[in-house]
């Protein structure tokens, strides 16, 4: 073999090297066992009902929080949501527009004010996850129950450029309804931890039950102050992303 087609049989044997140098160094996980720790991102749509549905259209949340499934799959959950929406049913600010149905700002033209809901979640929940696939024990149904903080209010946006003197500081207070209590929340759904980790994922239907009442004095629109308890009922789908830790040495073992 003479010397100059040397160097080209050996970049041919080094290219055909890579394929079995990359199946060698492939991961391989035996088991997927283990405390997993996860940090979530989640989306949600949500329909009201009950009392809540009096006030607001169907809403969407961006959550996100902690989960902890211990090895016996028994899983404890720490989660905050933000929920927003542009539909608000009563229009709290109807003393203030004219007969035209506008509201005059400091300057004698009409203001273009906007009505928002807003609301928060915050609360722990504890479940279960029932394995579903064959080799893979943290994938599968995930069933939770939780309690925290059930808020909303109806968010008041003032016009940018045109200031309206009663929407304005302390006086917004008697228009927001804002309400919050105690509120218990579960979950049903798909819980998937990849045995190569990572795709992790979960997707499933979510029930809230808020027992809230009125933290407001009084509303000013309506010349009163709201009396007694709320039932405030949220129905929805969530999907999430995960982001899993594997903590201790129970986790999967990993071969090159």
């Amino acid at each position: 073999m003479s010397r100059k087609r040397q160097p080209l049989y050996l970049f041919l044997f080094l290219l055909a090297s890579i394929p079995a140098a990359l199946v060698a160094q492939k991961p391989v996980y035996t088991s997927n066992e283990g405390t997993i720790l996860g940090y979530q991102l989640s989306y949600g749509f949500q329909i009201p009902g009950g009392d809540l549905q009096e006030r607001f259209g169907a809403n969407f949340s961006i959550g996100t929080g902690l989960q902890l499934f211990l090895p016996s799959n028994w899983m404890i959950e720490l989660e905050g949501q933000f929920l927003f929406g542009n539909k608000v049913k009563p229009d709290v600010l109807a003393p203030l527009r004219s007969p035209e149905g506008y509201i005059i700002g400091n300057d004698g033209g009409p203001a273009d004010v906007l009505l928002r809901e807003r609301g928060l979640w915050m609360g722990a929940s504890m479940g279960k996850l029932i394995p579903l696939l064959a080799g893979n024990p943290r994938s599968g149904l995930r069933l939770s129950i939780g309690a925290g903080i059930l808020q909303h209010k109806i968010r008041i946006q003032n016009d940018p450029t045109i200031s309206v003197p009663a929407l304005r500081g302390e006086y917004l207070k008697g228009y927001d309804r804002l309400t919050n209590g105690l509120a218990l929340k579960e979950f049903v759904g798909y819980q998937h931890f990849s045995t190569h980790r990572r795709i992790n994922f979960f997707v499933g239907l979510e029930f809230m039950q808020g027992f809230t009442e009125s933290r407001r004095d009084w509303n000013t629109d309506e010349l009163m102050r709201e009396e007694g308890s709320r039932l405030d009922l949220l129905y929805g789908i969530r999907a999430g992303w995960v982001l899993p830790f594997y903590l201790g040495e129970g986790g999967d073992t990993i071969y090159y």
